[in-house]
């Protein structure tokens, strides 16, 4: 993985103590709360309900054991113990202390790790495929590409004070795993006729309008892409909303100039750009790619694994193909039964070290599902990799299947969300707790959000879940048929909202309608896709009239 160089050091060595004054000048007053925010959001610092939350970079999903050592170290010092990752790779602390951030960030600097452009209007995380640089369906290994990107994005002084915020994702693979098509720019590489190039998808994200990318090129040859995201970032920041945060995404913009005229400004602005300093060169590309280089593989064979019945289903469920033979990608689930979904502790941490130090090369990755990955572990260690994740809590079988939940924090931290989604998330881990079932019911995701700005990707999960207000009231929205991949698609709403006590019947009601009516082989979208909407939609409010009915005559009584 990348490793810093002396001005890298210095940059973000520099950042601290520059966010160390800011700290001191807000706590004597010289700074009011007003003239401090925009400056703790620049480093990550968020305000929730009841503390403050500190979001960490962890670029294009990578980390190394010293890192998440640190992690751990900020966990027990400065926090309760514990971190949580998000659908974006990223470290979130949710109760660090204000004056204890320049602290936390010095330590975290120690170990090449910051909180630059975790929030505010400019350039975000550059995301990408878990599995980058292992995967075997993969055509490029996107994590150079991604680094050159992220080093660009980077304090870049034309795109500090973007309209809103802005999100990269880059894919390299067949099967895309980054959710290019919801993304303000998503990247897929390919060849053509011998050449490596980008389509270039623009105008995708969720939130309160939620809407798939668009193709503005169908092929960009690679030498070309910071001059054309450029371009694209250019024609955004002139012309999108800055009077409106609601309607301030490119993906608004896109719309509104429909995308062949979004397309011609793009080029026409390029056209200014194109071959000039930034397009990048043979050797700076050969330079970074040398961070990336594949580690001292052993001759390894595929062989046959204990056929140990747990052992089994954790290796079917979270272990994926990797393109050395012998080898695989281990996934360790985030997602035990009746623990919030991408929270990890301390000590898990400090245990997700010492394996990928013993198994996996001393590096390891995180997944916008918000697990871990061990991208290089030996089939012949896949047995004690196991057996010291599930003591650790870490081997959960659900992979992939309906408990593995994407869930953000909703309502018990942030304080924009309008419903709780964790309480969700374990009442329906509680009802499908039986793996034999779980099993059975085969792949579906189930997303929730606790409010519009869908940080728990709910409009793309198989069934999503929407934390909603209903006159001071929680009550959650569902979704059915959406999904990431190549064929994304955004789900649709089944109709009125549920209160929470019902969700878990719901989802319930849901599972049946599919397990009755599947085909031999059949996964839940399939099934969705050939029924459709309406016999899920049926069940799921079947006798809730009557017993609103019942409850009003109750009431009345």
């Amino acid at each position: 993985m990348y490793k810093y160089d002396a001005i890298d050091r210095q940059l973000v060595t520099e950042r601290v103590e520059q966010f160390r004054d800011q700290v001191s000048r807000w706590q004597s007053g010289e700074l009011t709360g007003d003239e401090f925010r925009p400056l703790r959001l620049q480093n990550g610092l968020y305000v929730q309900r009841h503390a403050p939350m500190l979001r960490v970079a962890v670029p294009y999903a990578m980390m190394n054991t010293a890192q998440l050592r640190k992690l751990a170290f900020v966990a027990r010092t400065y926090d309760k113990g514990y971190g949580h990752f998000t659908t974006r790779h990223n470290m979130q602390f949710n109760w660090p202390k204000i004056e204890d951030c320049p602290d936390i960030l010095a330590h975290l600097a120690e170990v090449e790790m910051h909180a630059i452009q975790t929030s505010g209007n400019c350039i975000r995380n550059v995301t990408t495929d878990q599995f980058a640089g292992v995967a075997a369906d993969e055509i490029i290994d996107p994590r150079p590409l991604a680094e050159i990107l992220r080093q660009w994005s980077t304090f870049h002084p034309e795109f500090a004070f973007l309209p809103r915020k802005f999100k990269i994702a880059i894919s390299g693979t067949k099967e895309d795993r980054a959710v290019t098509w919801f993304h303000d720019i998503g990247l897929q590489l390919q060849v053509l006729n011998g050449e490596i190039g980008f389509r270039v998808i623009v105008g995708g994200g969720l939130g309160r309008t939620p809407i798939r990318g668009q193709i503005v090129r169908e092929f960009l040859p690679w030498q070309h892409i910071l001059t054309y995201c450029e371009a694209i970032l250019r024609v955004y920041n002139r012309q999108g909303r800055r009077d409106n945060a609601y309607k301030a995404r490119i993906k608004i913009l896109v719309q509104a100039l429909g995308v062949e005229e979004f397309a011609k400004q793009v080029e026409a602005e390029w056209a200014h750009l194109k071959d000039g300093p930034a397009t990048l060169t043979q050797a700076e590309y050969d330079r970074i790619t040398a961070h990336f280089s594949a580690p001292a593989y052993e001759r390894a064979d595929d062989i046959e694994l204990p056929s140990e019945k747990a052992f089994a289903r954790w290796v079917h469920r979270s272990t994926h193909p990797h393109k050395v033979a012998g080898y695989t990608a281990v996934t360790l689930s985030l997602k035990q039964h009746g623990i919030a979904p991408g929270d990890i502790t301390a000590d898990q941490m400090d245990l997700v070290a010492d394996l990928a130090d013993r198994y996996s090369f001393g590096e390891l990755r995180i997944s916008h599902e918000q697990n871990i990955i061990l991208a290089d572990v030996k089939q012949s260690e896949l047995y004690a990799v196991w057996q010291a994740a599930k003591a650790g809590g870490l081997a959960t079988p659900n992979v992939g299947l309906l408990t593995g939940i994407i869930c953000c924090p909703g309502g018990d931290f942030c304080d924009l969300a309008n419903a709780k989604s964790i309480p969700i998330a374990n009442a329906i881990q509680a009802r499908f707790d039986n793996l034999d079932y779980l099993f059975d019911i085969g792949e579906i995701d189930l997303n929730i959000s606790g409010c519009m700005n869908a940080c728990g990707h709910h409009h793309v999960g198989h069934i999503g879940v929407l934390g909603v207000d209903k006159n001071d009231s929680e009550f959650y929205q569902v979704t059915l048929g959406g999904r990431q991949g190549n064929e994304a698609k955004l789900g649709k709403v089944i109709g009125p909202s549920f209160s929470a006590d019902e969700m878990p019947d719901v989802v319930e009601k849901i599972i049946k309608v599919y397990l009755e009516n599947r085909h031999p082989d059949e996964r839940f979208l399939d099934t969705f896709d050939r029924i459709g909407i309406d016999p899920f939609k049926n069940r799921a409010y079947e006798g809730r009239a009557h017993g609103k009915a019942k409850a009003a005559q109750k009431e009345a009584a």
